[in-house]
């Protein structure tokens, strides 16, 4: 093949693909289906949810003293596996890796294996990730922010200080640099707020100081090649539902269904999104990337973070009716890093992507263990797809790899996270639940029959405490 010129020419050179492709991260959530799209593409995953049963991932075995503090260990855990190199090796041909997460040292690891990293250099990937640097990307490519003011907060009278300089009152949102936004952004409206997060937010040089405003919370993914920026829907986030999650600004899944926001806040997203994609070009980014925004009562959309990576939204993107007509937003990503040329025409597939028939109801919710514990998992529901029935009671029907197999709003996907001997703790993931419709109701809260869902999910799993579990194994006579 010349070049890529075509969605025909991708979904051909995709197909056609002779090169191993890796994803490796945890689970292959972020990127299942990739698999049907592009020829040798593998899943090397710490958890396999199919047990394994899915031709195409493949999980080495545990090693028992390995206890992660972070993705990014995981990921370069099972770079350095034995089972993994091996697996690598007897496969042949030039390695290529994609990641959720991945830090200097997996460039060492994939340096010295042979193996191209399919992303934009770490450092670069941190550098666009810090919430403080997004501002100013921001505002480099015309795209607002709420509201705010950059830097430090060591004390309740200098971050007032600063706020009333700034013009954005008293009722406060402060976010650090980097982490987890529902770990990592601090409501402060009174000193006493303020003293509950004081050593974390006084550590930082510089914080996100901004304007508490009431908004709904959505996501979009991009993909910035030469040609253009591409960009998928516009979507609502699920964010700190305590059914799912125990932290208040915590995300937990999303929905997309066409009238989640007006015709005008999605073109303007849009637009503040292919903005964006370009400024990251002129960075020196290039490729896959998530934008979250914050949308006001009035519908007014502010940027919110940049998420320079694949995201865990991903999913819902790469399976959305455009992806099926044309191509998974992925695929332009893994064509920006392959070797071929390519000349496509981006402002048609946007202004094709942007209708509402490309926009169907499906949703995704994370679950999560929401009380404090300290347990072991001793009986999980299977991967797989599940029904309801007339008295709310949930009960497997049958294996599934993906999602898509879902029939009805009467039927859900469920990807196991949590297996039998894994830790039951404050915050650990069950998995995640996908399903036709919508998930919540026009007050953001989680709608019955999605209630119904994560309860009937979480009645099947079983678990003992950990005291417990350790007296059986004391008890066990040995063999």
């Amino acid at each position: 093949m010349k070049g890529i010129r075509t969605i025909a020419d991708l979904r051909d050179f995709m197909r056609h693909n002779k090169r191993p492709i890796y994803f490796v991260s945890v689970s292959p959530f972020n990127l299942m289906g990739m698999d049907e799209w592009v020829a040798n593409f593998k899943y090397i995953c710490y958890v396999d949810p199919f047990d394994g049963r899915h031709p195409n991932v493949f999980a080495p075995s545990k090693i028992p003293d390995f206890k992660p503090k972070s993705i990014e260990d995981i990921t370069n855990h099972l770079l350095q596996h034995p089972e993994v190199i091996d697996y690598i090796t007897r496969r042949g041909g030039r390695p290529a890796a994609v990641f959720l997460m991945f830090d200097e040292k997996t460039e060492e690891i994939c340096k010295e294996l042979g193996i191209e990293i399919w992303h934009p250099p770490a450092k670069l990937r941190h550098h666009c990730d810090n919430k403080i640097e997004t501002v100013r990307i921001g505002n480099k490519a015309g795209v607002r922010s709420v509201p705010n003011t950059l830097g430090p907060a060591r004390t309740y009278e200098e971050l007032l200080t600063s706020a009333r300089k700034a013009g954005i009152g008293a009722d406060l949102v402060v976010q650090t640099a980097f982490g987890d936004s529902g770990q990592t952004t601090y409501y402060i409206g009174s000193e006493d707020d303020y003293n509950l997060h004081a050593a974390k937010i006084a550590a930082e040089n510089e914080v996100k100081i901004m304007k508490r405003i009431k908004c709904r919370s959505a996501t979009m993914e991009a993909c910035t090649t030469t040609s253009g920026t591409l960009v998928g829907p516009l979507m609502t986030e699920i964010v700190g539902n305590p059914e799912l999650t125990h932290h208040k600004g915590g995300w937990a899944g999303n929905e997309i269904f066409a009238d989640a926001f007006p015709q005008k806040v999605r073109a303007e997203a849009r637009n503040m999104v292919q903005r964006l994609g370009n400024q990251l070009r002129k960075e020196g980014y290039r490729g896959y990337f998530d934008v979250d925004f914050l949308i006001d009562e009035n519908n007014e959309v502010y940027l919110g973070e940049l998420n320079p990576r694949i995201s865990g939204a991903s999913s819902l993107t790469n399976h959305a009716p455009f992806a099926y007509a044309d191509a998974p937003l992925f695929l332009f990503h893994l064509m920006e890093f392959s070797d071929i040329a390519y000349d496509i025409d981006v402002e048609d597939l946007n202004d094709r992507w942007a209708c509402n028939e490309s926009i169907e109801p499906w949703l995704q919710v994370m679950i999560k263990q929401t009380e404090k514990l300290n347990e072991i998992v001793t009986h999980a529901p299977a991967t797989g797809i599940y029904r309801m029935a007339a008295d709310n009671s949930v009960s497997y029907d049958r294996f599934a790899c993906q999602w898509e197999e879902i029939e009805s709003e009467e039927e859900a996907f469920f990807l196991c996270l949590a297996g039998p001997g894994d830790s039951l703790y404050l915050g650990a993931y069950f998995g995640v639940l996908l399903m036709r419709g919508r998930a919540m109701n026009d007050e953001a809260e989680l709608n019955e029959r999605t209630r119904n869902w994560v309860g009937g999910i979480k009645r099947i799993y079983a678990s003992k405490p950990l005291t417990e579990i350790q007296g059986d194994e004391a008890t066990e006579p040995v063999r």
